[in-house]
């Protein structure tokens, strides 16, 4: 597959991590609550709303609302009804059949036409969406009948994920395929719920639509306890949204920082557990860096006690990670178990002797007259745990006579010097991607600023794996794309340090999500006490 020269936002990208475990606490068992207001807090402002340019979840949790997609993914991963209400599946091609009674938020009718031209417009390089080559394969193309009610999309080459793939492309309609610009302050959408009001920075109103029946596996949007209106309110700081929900300013937010053991000490508010996409660390690799070659980061690796540094990087909350997809992905199995160096700090430091970097007279080490100076490039949006496993890991490494310049930036500006081919050697990342075949795009093809090989990868065997993996379906292809991300942890192209969680918390409010996207039909609002 090709890979699009787009900038994806690695450093919080958190597409798709799915809602799962229990609820606990106050709020579920009250009577249904009519006509009320259900009010989501998200930690920044959403931009632009055009559902072709939406790659951050935070965006994405402001789209989720207003717009559908042609298929759905459950709570077990498993492929649910959404537009389409049922499809065919062949290794170069899908065809849609959609629903009949599916209309747009402004009353017109939605066609097989009308999804096409979504695809179209991705994939016309004119429109430089970062959703082509992550998201979209490049070589997508779409055809529409409308006699038949039908869609196909088709690669030249076959594609493991050709259906699954469809589940993470929102569908726009209506006057918004006619006019795009409007898509940046507006919604023109299928979805249960429209755009009313917004204000930039604040919030972002939707008011439910009548007649809606077509949500993942057909359900409606009239159900008892669904709230008249959704708000989308940015909150940017964590104990700001803490001290909202508990007041009643917000009824469901997300939490993974100091804030969350108080929340999950509250009887008065429902609890859950769910996990949301790994911490990595991305090495660069381009010439002349000092990770260009596996020994040194293989030392640097060794010189951190990984355990340790995923309790400082989650607060004692992650889990160890099994993938570089999020959960639940369609493959099951462990690729990162046994594939990381153990911590060694003595074998650290004899094996970044042996590559010539040489203790100096001030602890760092040198090699050829340069010090072992390495930019660390993270951003605090990541949660209070990304500065903790900044500073930790700038104190490890100096212990093995490696100097760590900490490099602090905003998602914008990180993403800017990742895909510039700017200057940095190592970045605290989350790519939060729900299929195995995304990662290439990440790990393969052009380095920055071609392409959003960030690390600028160079893994034959991950590529020679992943490309005969995408010619399978199922279990066989699974077996090879496992066998391809274990290549890419085995030479530490990318190292896993934890998988983490996050608090769903709610009041009088309980809603199922996939990463910061609320699914909006499963909002429920029960009465106070």
């Amino acid at each position: 597959m090709n890979k699009s020269g787009a900038i994806a936002a690695v450093g919080v990208l958190g597409l798709l991590a799915t809602a799962c475990g229990s609820s606990t606490g106050g709020g579920t068992g009250g009577a249904p609550a009519e006509n009320a207001t259900f009010t989501y807090g998200i930690a920044g402002d959403p931009g632009a709303l055009d559902p072709a340019m939406a790659i951050s979840g935070i965006t994405n949790a402001a789209l989720s609302v207003a717009y559908d997609y042609l298929v759905n993914r459950n709570a077990d991963g498993k492929i649910v009804s959404g537009l389409a209400e049922k499809w065919d599946v062949k290794p170069t091609e899908v065809t849609f059949t959609l629903r009949k009674d599916i209309t747009c938020s402004d009353g017109t009718k939605v066609t097989p036409s009308d999804v096409a031209a979504n695809y179209t417009h991705l994939l016309d390089p004119a429109t430089k969406s970062p959703l082509v080559g992550i998201l979209v394969p490049p070589e997508m193309k779409a055809k529409a009948d409308d006699a038949a009610g039908t869609v196909t999309l088709s690669t030249p080459q076959p594609f493991s994920f050709i259906l699954e793939t469809t589940a993470n492309v929102f569908i726009a309609c209506g006057q918004g395929l006619k006019d795009r610009s409007i898509l940046a302050r507006q919604t023109s959408g299928t979805g249960p719920y429209v755009l009313s009001d917004m204000m930039a920075g604040d919030s972002y109103t939707y008011t439910k639509r009548e007649g809606y029946t077509w949500g993942p596996g057909g359900v409606t949007n009239n159900e008892a306890g669904m709230p008249a209106k959704v708000v989308v309110k940015v909150v940017p700081n964590e104990q700001t949204a803490a001290n909202l929900l508990m007041s009643g300013g917000l009824t469901l937010g997300m939490f993974g920082g100091t804030d969350r053991a108080r929340l999950e000490a509250s009887p008065a508010i429902t609890k859950r557990d769910i996990p949301f996409g790994n911490s990595d660390l991305l090495f660069n690799q381009a010439k002349g860096r000092p990770f260009a070659g596996l020994a040194v980061r293989r030392a640097v690796a060794q010189a951190l006690n990984l355990d340790e540094l995923a309790k400082v990087a989650s607060s004692g909350k992650g889990r160890p990670p099994t993938s570089l997809v999020m959960k639940p992905g369609p493959c099951t199995g462990d690729t990162v178990a046994g594939n990381r160096p153990a911590f060694d700090a003595a074998a650290a430091g004899a094996a970044l002797t042996e590559a010539g970097w040489q203790p100096g007279p001030d602890g760092i080490r040198v090699k050829d007259g340069q010090k072992l100076t390495l930019t660390y490039l993270y951003t605090p949006s990541m949660g209070p745990g990304a500065q903790a496993a900044a500073e930790y890991i700038a104190g490890e490494w100096k212990k093995a006579g490696v100097e760590v310049k900490l490099a602090s930036a905003t998602v914008g500006k990180m993403n800017e010097t990742m895909g510039s081919g700017g200057d940095w050697d190592v970045a605290w990342v989350s790519v939060g991607v729900p299929l195995p075949s995304q990662l290439m795009g990440f790990y393969s093809g052009p380095a920055a600023p071609k392409g959003s090989n960030f690390g600028g990868v160079d893994n034959k065997e991950y590529v020679r794996l992943s490309e005969d993996a995408m010619k399978l379906t199922g279990e066989p292809a699974c077996e090879l794309w496992n066998k391809a991300e274990s290549a890419l942890v085995k030479n530490l192209d990318v190292l896993p340090v934890v998988e983490n969680t996050m608090l769903v918390a709610g009041k009088n409010a309980t809603a199922g999500n996939l990463g910061y996207m609320i699914l909006p039909t499963t909002i429920r609002m029960t009465k106070g006490s």
